[in-house]
């Protein structure tokens, strides 16, 4: 056990009751066994945090303790600080069965004087190690529930409202998800305070936590911030140039399509893609020039079209390589 109570607590030997305490909830918070579960030091540091607080802030202890030091308690009997673990009831550590642990996890900690209570029961003979101790967070609110909402592709984009059924208590439940601007599929959504109820009463219920699948479009597709799009455009756009409408989640735009532009071409529109929350820039519009050949071709057309091709012969497959 340290010998040291004001650096166990880490304020001056001149430090007020108000600022004792308040170091104390704040080491007994960090340092408490069922926050650390894995740290095996956890239950040694916090009986030490415990028993300094439990002298100074008793002003009768803390003036003998300030007289004599830690020995003054080898004259009490049964007031022995000991290093040997926690010989409390239950395994507490010494005087902890009179702490009000609500002072060190807030008064909404969620019943943790239940948690206590199983070793307090134990000690007085009923059975209290047999129940599983349960955890501070299963303790303070109610259990999250997970869900899934497919959206349209519109939606995701522009933002807006979703209805979501659950069936929570063996009811079917309808609720309104509002669905932020640009949101990308796979993100969640948590709603708070729509999962289960707490275990305890007064503790608050936990949260509704909704994975986000967005459907596809006949047309659009995301990536990123970027939208693509497939452009049809005519042999004779594509061929003399053209001024052709493209629908955008910002309204219809007008956009160039240059002379002589091939099948595959991609023409930017920029800031016309995915303006997501939080975002100060939208992404681009990405339009890829489709050239749609007529319907039916007579053999005038085609003899045209052999002309054409013999005045300006090219090798478009190429560098066309496995």
């Amino acid at each position: 056990m340290a010998d040291d109570y004001y650096k166990t607590l880490g304020v001056a030997r001149d430090a007020s009751a108000e600022a004792i305490g308040k170091a104390y909830r704040k080491l007994a918070r960090k340092h408490h066994p069922d926050v650390n579960p894995d740290d095996k030091t956890a239950k040694k540091k916090f009986q030490e945090i415990q028993h300094a607080y439990d002298v100074l802030n008793d002003p009768k202890k803390r003036e003998l303790y300030d007289r004599f030091g830690p020995g003054f308690e080898q004259a009490g009997a049964g007031a022995s600080p000991g290093g040997g673990g926690w010989p409390g009831a239950g395994g507490m550590p010494p005087g902890a069965e009179n702490v009000d642990f609500s002072q060190i996890f807030g008064a909404g900690a969620g019943g943790f004087g239940d948690f206590f209570s199983q070793f307090t029961r134990g000690a007085q003979g009923r059975p209290g190690n047999g129940r599983r101790r349960r955890t501070m967070h299963e303790l303070e609110r109610g259990a999250d529930v997970e869900a899934e909402v497919e959206i349209p592709f519109t939606v995701a984009i522009l933002g807006g409202k979703q209805a979501l059924t659950l069936n929570r208590g063996g009811q079917a439940e309808t609720i309104t998800v509002t669905i932020p601007q640009g949101i990308e599929e796979g993100k969640k959504i948590r709603l708070r305070g729509q999962g289960q109820p707490g275990p305890v009463a007064g503790t608050d219920p936990g949260d509704l936590l909704v994975t986000i699948r967005v459907g596809s479009h006949p047309f659009f597709s995301r990536k990123g911030d970027h939208l693509y799009v497939k452009l049809p455009v005519t042999l004779r756009e594509a061929a003399e140039g053209a001024k052709v409408d493209v629908p955008t989640p910002q309204g219809t735009v007008s956009l160039r399509v240059p002379p002589g532009t091939s099948s595959g071409a991609k023409l930017r529109v920029r800031g016309h893609g995915v303006h997501a929350k939080g975002k100060s820039e939208p992404g681009d519009l990405y339009a890829e020039v489709q050239i749609v050949m007529p319907p039916q071709l007579t053999e005038h057309d085609l003899e045209w079209i052999r002309k054409l091709d013999e005045r300006h012969p090219t090798t478009p497959r190429e560098k066309l390589k496995w």
